[in-house]
């Protein structure tokens, strides 16, 4: 998921939640009735959902939970009230509120990214086996997709929903008019490459630096390529000379490389995407396959493929960490300790996670599906063969509870260097203090994290 945090606020969630009794994992009691053939029955009753809003796709999100919400009323008599938030900051606030106040929605949709932050809290249910027979069983999900359902096998909160590795994705045309003969494997060919594209108002790459999710995970990708794993046991490891390269790196694109629209500096990914699909850029930069609706429906279509992002970092030739292609990203469904519809939720979750449901979801939206079998179905699809081997390639981030914070603080520098980037320079000072504030910071969440 493209998870932005809010400073804090992820160590005040999970304060909140320690400081609560009664908020332990397991099923807990629940006030609808199961039959002997494991329909659940919730004539009268409504389900709260919460779920991230889908910008790209707002009418077509409306309208699958539309449908949804007629499937369950159907299957169990119950309604479903989908409720939304905007915003990583909404997110967190929504669950600071039911955290402390011990209500709210049953049901969360949330990234991965979040996953370890809510699981800190020990608001919502670590799962008993029985309640994996209740969504169809574990064996029911792509193993890959479990690599962040919680801290190890036995204790795991979050049931996978979708799947959606980041890779890049390219211009055919482009790049051979250009002579290019393959996509670049390493981040020092890619901007090589990007300068043989740039051009007559066409840049080689497309990229937002505003956007409120996606600068982390570069930083994140080069540094981890590069052998630092960013979190090494308790400590953090912002403030090491590969987290400061990949900036360099990153911001280099628009001041010293001239490969990325000067435009971009303002840019969220919806622009990037936009200034790809009409052929205004060679590559398109952390991209999912939800990308895959808009783009078969624009300029570029039949004349772009999907590939790995670089897996060997800035200034080396070759990678210690080749499986860093992507982060292991989607979305995960937790459900509220405190809910007193658990068996209500846990149906509803093995409808949406269905494999007929998964393969509606992943043709509206483009997703990749977290049903195993769903996902096998669509591996003889050529399109999509380079982003199942970026899940195939995904390393999960830590699972600590200050991954919320730390995540922030990555992001943040790229937040506090905007500024400069439109001014057409980073100081390297300027970004060391960035990077020391950050390091400052996530330390002292991961101590908190630590004690917890």
């Amino acid at each position: 998921m493209r998870f932005r945090s809010s400073s804090g606020l992820a160590a005040i969630v999970v304060a909140a939640a320690l400081a609560l009794t009664g908020c332990g994992g397991g099923s807990g009691s629940t006030d609808t009735s199961t039959s002997t053939d494991g329909k659940v029955d919730g004539t009268g009753k409504t389900l709260n959902v919460l779920v991230g809003v889908l910008s790209q796709y707002p009418e077509q999100q409306k309208q699958w939970q539309s449908d949804i919400a007629a499937k369950f009323k159907a299957e169990t008599g119950a309604d479903v009230k989908f409720e939304t938030f905007a915003s990583a900051n909404d997110e967190l606030t929504r669950i600071q509120t039911s955290v402390v106040s011990g209500q709210g929605p049953d049901v969360y949709g949330l990234g991965t990214t979040f996953t370890p932050t809510a699981f800190a809290t020990k608001a919502f249910v670590t799962l008993s086996d029985d309640d994996w027979k209740k969504v169809g069983g574990k064996d029911r999900f792509n193993k890959a997709a479990l690599g962040i359902s919680g801290p190890d096998e036995e204790h795991q909160a979050g049931i996978p929903f979708v799947s959606r590795p980041f890779v890049m994705a390219y211009n055919k045309e482009l790049l051979a008019a250009a002579g290019i003969e393959k996509p670049a494997t390493s981040w020092d060919e890619l901007a090589e490459q990007a300068k043989k594209m740039t051009k007559d108002g066409v840049y080689g790459l497309a990229t937002g630096y505003k956007d409120n999710f996606d600068p982390w995970k570069f930083i994140w990708a080069m540094a981890v390529q590069a052998g630092n794993p960013i979190v090494d046991g308790g400590k953090l490891k912002l403030d090491d000379p590969t987290v400061k390269k990949a900036y360099e790196t990153y911001f280099g694109w628009l001041t010293e490389d001239k490969i990325v629209d000067p435009a971009s500096v303002g840019w969220s990914n919806s622009n990037a995407v936009a200034a790809f699909a009409s052929g205004k850029a060679g590559y398109l930069m952390m991209t999912t396959s939800s990308s895959l609706p808009t783009l078969e429906k624009s300029e570029v279509a039949g004349k772009y493929e999907y590939a790995l992002m670089p897996t060997v970092p800035p200034g080396e030739s070759s990678s210690k960490n080749e499986d860093a292609a992507s982060i292991l990203s989607g979305d995960n469904l937790v459900v509220a300790d405190y809910s007193k519809q658990k068996d209500l939720a846990f149906a509803y979750i093995k409808l949406i996670t269905s494999k007929e449901e998964q393969l509606n979801y992943q043709k509206i939206f483009g997703d990749l599906p977290a049903n195993a079998e769903a996902l096998k179905e669509l591996a003889g699809d050529a399109k999509l063969k380079p982003i199942t081997d970026a899940a195939a390639k995904s390393k999960a981030t830590p699972f600590t509870g200050a991954w919320g914070d730390i995540q922030l603080g990555l992001l943040n520098v790229t937040v506090q260097s905007v500024p400069d980037l439109a001014a057409g320079k980073v100081d390297s000072s300027a970004l060391e203090a960035r990077i020391k504030d950050s390091q400052s910071k996530g330390q002292a969440s991961l101590d908190r994290a630590s004690k917890g």
